[in-house]
């Protein structure tokens, strides 16, 4: 399990950021390392059960690098406040939708769906809700999906609807969106009880039909 120490190592970090802080402190964040990847392969190893495309993850690769990169950031601090992980079958570089976790003392929360589709992505993603918009309308309303999560993320979302499609088109408000998102916060609470695999089990067993479309569209 994730446990307040990781929290609080984020949390000094998030004051500190910096190289010498950093360094006077590595033995903690290899300790937050190992905590996460433990908890990483736990979850593939619970979810895996239920979706064999991500049963294969190396925990190791599923998690973001803690340096982030200054060149083009006016922002030169070192580091991320936060830790992550993505799973998605193809691995966390392959563009595809998948899970996102996402650890930040008061800030946590889970993510799934697909970010940031490359223009051709993005344009078969609309293509499928367009021809199949009754089937994609009824992963999104379903009881426990809205209970979860609400409705997708509305960030970047265009004012009028994308070339080639019309204002009177019934899916008109998703395909406005330039990614395909949902999001749940989480308590520091939830993230360090010992229920966590589960519940973030649950979470991904209810979004895996809305990942399968998304994913489905593209390959």
């Amino acid at each position: 399990m994730l446990t307040n120490d990781t929290l609080k190592f984020l949390k000094e970090l998030s004051k500190n950021n910096n190289k010498e802080w950093f360094e006077k402190n590595r033995k903690r964040y290899d300790n937050a390392q190992t905590e996460i990847k433990t908890f990483i392969a736990a979850w593939i190893n619970n979810y895996g059960k239920k979706d064999e495309s991500i049963s294969h993850l190396d925990p190791k690769k599923c998690i973001f690098r803690i340096n982030r990169d200054v060149r083009f950031s006016a922002n030169k601090a070192p580091y991320k406040n936060n830790l992550g992980a993505y799973l998605t079958k193809g691995g966390k570089n392959t563009n595809l939708a998948g899970f996102y976790l996402h650890i930040e003392p008061n800030n946590c929360f889970f993510g799934a769906g697909n970010y940031m589709p490359m223009p051709d992505q993005l344009a078969k993603i609309r293509q499928e809700i367009d021809y199949n918009f009754s089937d994609f309308k009824k992963i999104i309303s379903s009881k426990k999906f809205k209970d979860s999560f609400g409705d997708l993320s509305q960030e970047n979302k265009l004012k009028r609807p994308p070339k080639g499609y019309d204002e009177n088109n019934v899916a008109v408000e998703y395909l406005k969106l330039k990614g395909f998102t949902v999001f749940k916060k989480l308590s520091d609470e939830e993230i360090t009880s010992k229920d966590f695999v589960k519940t973030i089990t649950e979470l991904s067993a209810t979004v895996k039909p809305f990942i399968d479309f998304l994913n489905g569209a593209v390959e």
